[in-house]
C-alpha cells in the first residue's frame, strides 16, 4: 500500500514556548538574518501552513527559534483512504472517465488577434 504524506506545521506552538506570542516578534530576528518579509507574509507563515518555503527562510526560522526541523515540521500520513497502486495490485490504471472527470477535459486556450 502506498500512502500520501502530509505534514503538520508547528511554528505557532514553538513560538509560544519561546515566549513569542505576536507574529511580528519574528520579523526583526528574520531581518537580522537577511530574510525580509512583510508583516502579512510573516502572519501567513505563522497562522497558515506554508505550501512553499525557501530553504533560507526555513534555516533562519530554525536559528531564530533554536529548534530542529523535526520540531517544526512533523511528517504525517495524509487523511483519507489508502489505495494500492495499480501496478502493485496487477490491475490496469482506472480510465479518466471512471475517475470522476467524465468528458470534462481542459482545453488549451487559443488567443487570436482581432
Amino acid at each position: 500500500m502506498t500512502a500520501k504524506l502530509d505534514y503538520r506545521w508547528h511554528l505557532r506552538e514553538i513560538m509560544a514556548t519561546r515566549g513569542m506570542f505576536s507574529t511580528t516578534d519574528l520579523q526583526g530576528p528574520l531581518a537580522e538574518r537577511g530574510i525580509e518579509l512583510s508583516t502579512s507574509q510573516v502572519y501567513r507563515l505563522v497562522v497558515e501552513r506554508p505550501e512553499r518555503l525557501s530553504l533560507k527562510t526555513l534555516m533562519a526560522l530554525l536559528d531564530v527559534l533554536g529548534c530542529s526541523m523535526d520540531e517544526l515540521i512533523e511528517p504525517v500520513a495524509a487523511p483519507g483512504v489508502r489505495r494500492r497502486s495499480a501496478a502493485a495490485s496487477g490491475q490496469s490504471p482506472t480510465p479518466a472517465s471512471e475517475q470522476g472527470l467524465g468528458s470534462s477535459r481542459p482545453k488549451r486556450a487559443r488567443i487570436v488577434p482581432e
